[in-house]
């Protein structure tokens, strides 16, 4: 008996080391056959398909090569590095841009847009080519010298729109009761639970959020493609592009070709003749022919918040305060590192995780500049992260503010009863023992108890962002109760201190720490392990594509309940799902 276990233990062991011998293996040819240089032919072009999500910082998938479990990440700050690699490189004659759907939030695009406006001040065209446009992809293209549309194509322009989904009915049938306490006539994150259809002070907001955020990019529409602003105003408005022909008679696009139509434009305009085959690099190849090693001893650290905010260590998806704060304290006691750049884009969450970071990016900023860089959102408890720091710099189209607090909890009394037949009773020592009980209605002393704590939380945020800020805390007021800014109204009531991508962030915090002409990048969370990363991604990749094929349009609502599971505590989170694409 004890053989056949022995030989049982071995041969598992066996495999287990086969396995992860397998993958060492594979993670060091991976390693070798990146380090091969790619060789840039003369007259190139670069081929910029943006087909898949773009995050802050490129996570390549360790199976992506061989087993093509889910579309890889492409990294704001890779792509933007390659387009600036292409604007010094001559071998390089011009970017096509391919990207039809562009999976990325509309300030992600807008600093998309300013790279490929800066390469082509060198003198170099952009050429855009797609069967179809979403909005947030005709945004980004509108900057090529040359927009085509497929012959049987289409265009998406018809304004930007927020639609929210209300939980109440669901919650009135299942007999669940949320009890909210919250702060502020625009704290509307609770209004899902509350309400069928929204309050007029989130439709408020919304709609001053939608417009600032429209006219910005119809501005900028108008001037790439030398239109009048009203032109382009009329167009998305009255969405007089219904079929390719109208795109082309409006000006919205210069033809409608095919793909080798296209092909034959772009050897036109490198000089390659018709019989020749037209050199075209792919982003991917192209990333292989550089370097982005810098040699300093001077460090600017980027560390990209990207998620919910939650207590403890997080994970790939959220931010995490124990793990954040840790990755800050070391920047601050590490003397190499001369400034710290907070790049945040998260919707908010936990308050005292909020609180957790605020106060580590508060003791660095005593040593050393501290500069927050918002993405597409930085609101509530990501403003809370960013009102700490020295300076803070936003997209116009970033979403922002949401200066405020709420917390919740649901009465599921009449649900464990009356529909699954349980019921509870219980034993306490004090009279507010069983204060956040989910099996009973709250009593009025405890709905007091717990909306006092919500008072003294929205207290300690607006005080918090008055001493931030430099303003009086009724100055913030006037502008928190949870309401939400664009960027561009963010600078406007004093909320940001100037408009700026991730590389303006960078460099200005390389001009105040005194290090301007000499200094490297480097950015945080550092990766995991080859070998750890890929165990992670199996896991959390197989999970993922199981529950979106079992459960398909019902996924995002899986992922909604999700986070309000997590809503424990006090919550400094954006009033909505909202992500403007």
């Amino acid at each position: 008996m004890n053989f056949l276990k022995n030989m049982l233990a071995a041969l598992v062991a066996l495999i287990i080391f086969s396995v992860v011998g397998f993958f060492i293996i594979l993670g060091v040819f991976s390693a070798l056959s990146a380090e091969k240089p790619v060789e840039v032919e003369a007259n190139s072009v670069l081929h910029l398909k943006l087909d898949r999500p773009i995050d802050e910082v490129e996570q390549q998938n360790p199976l992506e090569e061989l087993f093509p479990v889910a579309p890889e990440i492409l990294g704001l700050v890779q792509v933007k590095e390659a387009i600036a690699k292409a604007k010094s490189d001559d071998n390089i004659k011009g970017i096509y841009l391919d990207a039809p759907i562009l999976m990325a939030g509309i300030a992600t695009v807008e600093e998309l847009r300013q790279a490929l406006i800066d390469f082509k001040s060198e003198g170099k065209f952009v050429v855009s080519y797609g069967e179809f446009y979403t909005e947030g992809a005709y945004y980004l293209a509108s900057v090529a010298d040359k927009i085509y549309l497929h012959p049987e194509g289409s265009l998406e322009i018809n304004g930007l729109a927020a639609n929210l989904a209300f939980f109440k009915g669901m919650f009135d049938k299942l007999e669940i009761e949320p009890q909210v306490f919250r702060v502020g006539d625009f704290k509307s994150a609770v209004e899902p639970f509350i309400r069928e259809d929204m309050s007029e002070e989130n439709r408020t907001q919304l709609r001053s959020l939608l417009n600032s955020v429209n006219d910005q990019m119809m501005s900028n529409m108008a001037k790439s493609r030398n239109m009048s602003l009203e032109q382009v105003q009329e167009i998305s408005s009255k969405m007089l592009v219904r079929n390719p022909q109208d795109a082309k008679e409006l000006a919205m696009v210069d033809d409608l070709l095919y793909l080798d139509q296209v092909k034959d434009q772009l050897k036109e305009l490198v000089g390659t003749g018709e019989e020749d085959e037209l050199e075209m690099i792919s982003y991917s190849n192209y990333r292989k022919s550089y370097s982005s090693y810098k040699s300093s001893r001077n460090k600017v650290a980027v560390i990209v918040a990207s998620g919910d905010i939650v207590p403890g260590k997080g994970d790939m998806d959220n931010v995490g305060s124990d793990k954040f704060a840790k990755e800050i304290r070391k920047a601050r006691e590490n003397d190499d590192i001369k400034a710290i750049v907070m790049r945040i884009n998260s919707p908010g969450g936990s308050f005292i995780a909020s609180d957790v970071m605020w106060r580590e990016l508060k003791l660095a900023s005593e040593v050393k500049p501290v500069i927050a860089s918002m993405s597409d959102v930085a609101a509530s408890g990501g403003y809370y992260l960013a009102m700490a720091c020295d300076t803070i710099m936003a997209q116009p189209n970033t979403i922002t503010g949401s200066i405020g607090i709420f917390s919740i909890i649901f009465n599921a009394q009449g649900f464990l009863n009356n529909k699954l037949g349980v019921t509870t009773d219980e034993v306490a020592t004090g009279e507010i023992s069983t204060l956040y009980t989910m099996s009973r209605p709250l009593s009025e002393e405890q709905k007091r108890i717990i909306q006092k704590d919500t008072d003294e939380g929205y207290e300690t945020f607006v005080t918090k962002a008055a001493e931030g800020r430099g303003m009086s805390v009724d100055d913030i007021k006037a502008i928190a109760s949870g309401r939400v800014w664009s960027g561009l109204q963010a600078l406007d009531n004093g909320l940001i201190d100037q408009l700026g991508g991730i590389d303006d962030a960078i460099a200005l915090a390389a001009e105040k720490a005194g290090v301007a002409d000499d200094y490297k990048v480097r950015y945080y969370p550092e990766k995991k392990p080859f070998l750890e990363q890929l165990l992670s991604d199996l896991e959390g990749e197989a999970k993922t594509k199981f529950m979106k094929e079992e459960l398909s349009d019902l996924y995002p609502y899986l992922r909604q309940y999700e986070k309000v599971k997590n809503l424990r505590g006090l919550q400094a989170r954006l009033p909505f799902e909202l992500r403007l694409e």
